[in-house]
């Protein structure tokens, strides 16, 4: 719980794929508490423990009731991309920035080319973004190789969704220029 605290605060992109691992590893204990407990909680400081246990307790009740015990995602965790996705299309609307610009025009041949792959041309580009990062974090976890394809596709995104979580943190302090 402190980690994703943290990781709001700090780095948006990092919170949320944080977030996907959390969601993945509820799954992976069946959505039962006693088994997280178990399996996660108990690894952790007793003084902490209670916090934990609480904390994962709310996030599988809310699955339960989003309907996510299976696939997709928490609300909040959906409401993070929708706020980036009100950001970017600031940001690439303004002239202010563009460097972004380039970064994003970079990323896009990627991007187009994963929502191609993986059929899901009418999902957010952003959300197809963060997609991508976490996949290539599972295949890093799993050992498995990596093409330099799909290094290159990564390098780009990365560096695109690295300035928009630094614009995010910029605007959440109120120190980005007018939109």
């Amino acid at each position: 719980m402190k980690v994703a605290q943290k990781l709001k605060e700090e780095n948006i992109a990092e919170y949320l794929i944080y977030m996907w691992q959390v969601e993945d590893l509820i799954r992976a204990n069946g959505c039962d508490i006693d088994r997280m407990c178990s399996n996660i909680v108990s690894r952790y400081p007793e003084e902490e423990r209670a916090v934990l246990k609480e904390w994962y307790g709310n996030l599988i009740e809310m699955m339960r009731a989003e309907g996510v015990t299976e696939k997709g995602h928490l609300q909040i965790n959906r409401n993070v991309i929708l706020n980036l996705t009100d950001l970017h299309a600031a940001l690439l609307s303004s002239t202010k920035y563009p460097f972004y610009n380039a970064a994003y025009f970079k990323a896009l041949p990627f991007i187009v080319e994963l929502r191609q792959k993986n059929g899901k041309t009418d999902e957010p580009e952003l959300e197809t973004c963060f997609e991508a990062l976490y996949g290539v974090l599972l295949l890093k976890l799993q050992k498995r190789e990596i093409t330099q394809g799909t290094a290159r596709a990564i390098e780009a995104i990365s560096s695109f969704l690295s300035m928009l979580a630094a614009y995010y943190a910029k605007e959440r302090k109120g120190e980005l220029e007018d939109l």
